[in-house]
């Protein structure tokens, strides 16, 4: 039996109850949710499928050192007794990334600087030598997280963030993020069982996780690869089982629908949806979502991330355009329901229905409404009473 050890599982702020669930699904044990983290254990096999099938996960990490310090000297004392021979050795190119969220340590960098300095000192009292630092594609990927004055060092398994999946060859002005998008869509309770649209579909990062949620493929099949390939104890065998499994995907018998005012945007989404081979199952056509007709069956899910006029908060045009939105939801998709993210509250009170659930998560750096909308046919009143 292979040994179990704990991991962490970074992702947004609000997704962390989503991330929970899905690391409960594949087989995690001790799941406890954190700040943008839910910490969990496993053994090698649930790291590599946390890696490759997690949808609202942006890295996972195997923590190797944990430790409270005062200041950057204190990190470098700590990290410079750790046995760096049981990950690396002298020719490893290694990279270090930090996050820190404290009062004491004010400079990330400079924490990089002295975990650098550690490992390098390490290895010139051991072998005379010192490893060489590698930006660009490192042979070890390091994570330095520090919390007041709780360090932790880890391994980080993934390289590259998982929301680049890989199916994204063009892109338009602010993309929602795919983590991101792949998180609205469990939070809205999409599986598959009804349409889909979203009349504001940017470069389709909603419209091809939808497709991929909808069909329980894993949205690593896109992805070059994963730091964890370059370890020294990396099985390939295994990864290669889990990764040709197709026994949990499941056929989708409704379809979805895109769209986008901008001819470009309509462009570079279906080039995406191309490259992510969803093409037959999604629609995508230039239409302003003023002219829409509601293409959406009794039951659909519609979802957007309309402009959030950022820069000017009172700019008549966000503002009359939410109000757009809010007519056309509904006269045109009664019997629907509509999720729609924005950091415009005052936008979001123009679109004038009432929302049946309000979440707050992030969009980036950016404080955000995930808002639901009940569409019903008449008043209020009489869909309560019916």
């Amino acid at each position: 039996m292979s040994k179990s050890f704990p991991m962490i599982a970074k992702t947004f702020k609000g997704l962390e109850q989503v991330l929970a669930e899905e690391l409960t699904e594949i087989g995690a044990d001790e799941v406890q949710i954190q700040r943008r983290a839910v910490s969990f254990s496993g053994d090698k096999e649930l790291l590599y499928r946390a890696n490759f099938s997690l949808r609202t996960a942006l890295r996972i990490l195997v923590p190797i050192a944990t430790f409270a310090a005062k200041d950057a000297d204190a990190v470098y004392e700590q990290a410079k007794h750790i046995d760096w021979s049981r990950f690396m050795t002298v020719n490893t190119g290694f990279a270090i990334d930090a996050t820190v969220y404290s009062e004491t340590f004010r400079h990330s960098k400079y924490v990089t600087y002295r975990v650098k300095d550690a490992i390098a000192d390490y290895w010139t009292e051991k072998e005379g030598k010192r490893p060489s630092v590698k930006l660009t594609d490192p042979d070890l990927q390091l994570n330095v997280h520090i919390a007041a004055e709780q360090v932790t060092i880890s391994l980080d398994s993934s390289g590259e963030s998982l929301h680049k999946r890989g199916y994204r060859v063009a892109t338009t002005e602010a993309p929602i993020n795919e983590v991101l998008a792949a998180g609205l869509l469990k939070i809205a309770g999409w599986n598959g069982q009804t349409d889909f649209y979203d009349p504001m579909c940017g470069s389709g990062t909603f419209l091809i996780e939808a497709a991929l949620i909808a069909q329980n493929i894993a949205p690593g099949v896109f992805r070059k690869g994963y730091a964890f390939e370059k370890w020294a104890d990396f099985d390939k065998d295994l990864f290669e089982q889990i990764y040709n499994d197709d026994s949990k995907e499941r056929p989708f018998t409704h379809h979805i629908y895109g769209s986008d005012a901008s001819f470009y945007a309509v462009q570079q989404a279906q080039k995406n949806i191309r490259e992510s081979g969803m093409q037959r199952f999604i629609d995508v056509r230039q239409i302003r979502i003023q002219e829409l007709k509601g293409l959406t069956a009794e039951g659909g899910l519609i979802m957007m991330n309309p402009p959030y006029g950022e820069r000017l908060a009172q700019d008549k045009d966000v503002m009359r355009l939410y109000g757009d939105i809010g007519s056309v939801l509904k006269h045109r998709f009664a019997g629907a329901t509509a999720w729609i993210i924005s950091s415009n509250e005052d936008a979001l009170k123009c679109i004038g229905l009432k929302p049946s659930r309000r979440i707050h998560l992030m969009n980036g750096e950016l404080d955000c409404l995930f808002n639901q909308y009940v569409l019903f046919a008449g008043d209020r009143k009489t869909w309560k009473q019916s």
